[in-house]
């Protein structure tokens, strides 16, 4: 049984991490799921918000924007449509964001793909803030 398991998350802009590491959490698009070595394999939609992995005694957070994870025994590959590092993140910022969003959400007669649009905007900064604090 293998101790630990590779993470490897790339959006279409650049690689974010690749490492070893002992544990991945992850927002699966029906529910967050929890990776361990040695893991049975399967494929699944992501959903908008925080990706967890920890390495030791640490744990590092990302907020992602949907996508796909691939996982195997040994190896878990996430591709994203977007990504932050928590220590990445303009917390100001995505609280303004978060602002307009719910405002645009309350305030507007919108139809639904403008509701969508600005649900997933909210989403965003809701996982934004919550993967930098």
């Amino acid at each position: 049984m293998a101790s630990t398991i590779k993470l490897e998350l790339v959006t279409p802009a650049r690689l974010l991490v690749s490492e070893e590491v002992d544990e991945v959490i992850a927002p699966g698009y029906e529910g967050e799921f929890g990776v361990l070595p040695d893991h049975t394999p399967f494929l699944v939609i992501l959903s908008i918000g925080v990706l967890r992995y920890r390495k030791s005694n640490q744990e590092w957070k990302i907020a992602v924007g949907g996508g796909f994870a691939e996982v195997t025994s040994d190896r878990v590959v996430i591709l994203a449509d977007v990504a932050e590092k928590a220590e990445e993140i303009d917390v100001d910022r995505a609280r303004r964001a978060n602002e307009r969003a719910e405002k645009a959400l309350k305030d507007l007669v919108i139809d639904d793909a403008e509701f969508n649009k600005m649900n997933s905007a909210l989403q965003r900064s809701i996982a934004r803030m919550s993967a930098a604090e």
